[in-house]
C-alpha cells in the first residue's frame, strides 16, 4: 500500500467515525472529534456541549461508543476522552445542530435562524451568517441567508478567524441544509495598524 493510499484510507475512516458520532451525540451538542495515536492504542477526544450525555450513567454510553468504534470501524483499542466546549455559542457545529434541532421541533426556519444569530452575537462574535437551504415555503428548493455583523469571505484571516460548519436535517418537505459561519472574537492581521514614528526635533 502506498503512503498516499494509507493516509487517504485513514482520513476516510476518521470522517466516517466523525459522522457516526455526530448522529449518535447530536443531543449532547457534539462539536467534533480528534484522533491521537498512542502506545496503548488510539485516543479519541470528543468535544461536546454536554459531556455528561456522552459519558452516560456510570460510563455506559462511552463504553458502548468505544465498542462500536472498535468492532464496526476497526479502530484498535480506542480510549475515549470527553472535553466540554467552553463557549458553545461560538462553535459553528453546535449552532448548526441547534438550528437543525429547532427545525425538527417544528420551529419556523426564520425564527430558528434569528434565535441562533442572537445567541452567537451575545457570546461576543464579531459577526455571523446562517444559510438555510431546502423547500422553505414552496415546492421548489431555495435558500435564505441571515446575517449579523461582519463575516470574512476571503483572505488568510478567514482560515483561522471564521468557524464554519454544515449540517443536514430530514424534514417532511425534504432534506434541509444549514450552514453556519462565525467570525470569532479574535484579532487578525487586519486589526494591526502601524503608526509612523513621531519626528523628534533636533536640539
Amino acid at each position: 500500500m502506498s503512503v498516499m493510499k494509507f493516509f487517504i484510507g485513514k482520513l476516510s475512516k476518521n470522517m466516517i467515525i466523525d459522522n457516526y458520532l455526530r448522529n449518535e451525540l447530536k443531543r449532547a451538542g457534539y462539536a467534533g472529534v480528534e484522533f491521537q495515536k498512542t502506545p496503548l492504542g488510539n485516543r479519541v477526544v470528543i468535544y461536546a456541549e454536554r459531556p455528561g450525555m456522552v459519558i452516560g450513567r456510570q460510563g455506559a454510553t462511552i463504553r458502548e461508543l468505544a465498542q462500536v468504534i472498535e468492532s464496526k470501524y476497526q479502530l484498535e483499542s480506542p480510549q475515549i476522552a470527553v472535553i466540554p466546549v467552553q463557549n458553545p455559542e461560538l462553535n459553528a457545529r453546535i449552532m448548526a445542530g441547534r438550528v437543525a434541532s429547532a427545525l425538527e421541533r417544528g420551529i419556523h426556519f426564520r425564527r430558528a435562524a434569528f434565535i441562533a444569530l442572537r445567541q452567537i452575537m451575545e457570546a461576543g462574535a464579531r459577526g455571523a451568517e446562517i444559510v438555510i437551504r431546502g423547500k422553505l415555503s414552496t415546492e421548489r428548493a431555495r435558500y435564505e441567508k441571515f446575517k449579523s455583523g461582519a463575516v470574512l469571505k476571503a483572505g488568510e484571516p478567514r482560515k483561522y478567524a471564521v468557524d464554519r460548519a454544515v449540517t443536514h436535517v430530514q424534514l417532511k418537505p425534504g432534506m434541509f441544509g444549514i450552514q453556519v459561519s462565525i467570525y470569532l472574537p479574535i484579532n487578525t492581521i487586519d486589526d494591526i495598524h502601524v503608526t509612523e514614528p513621531k519626528q523628534v526635533a533636533a536640539e
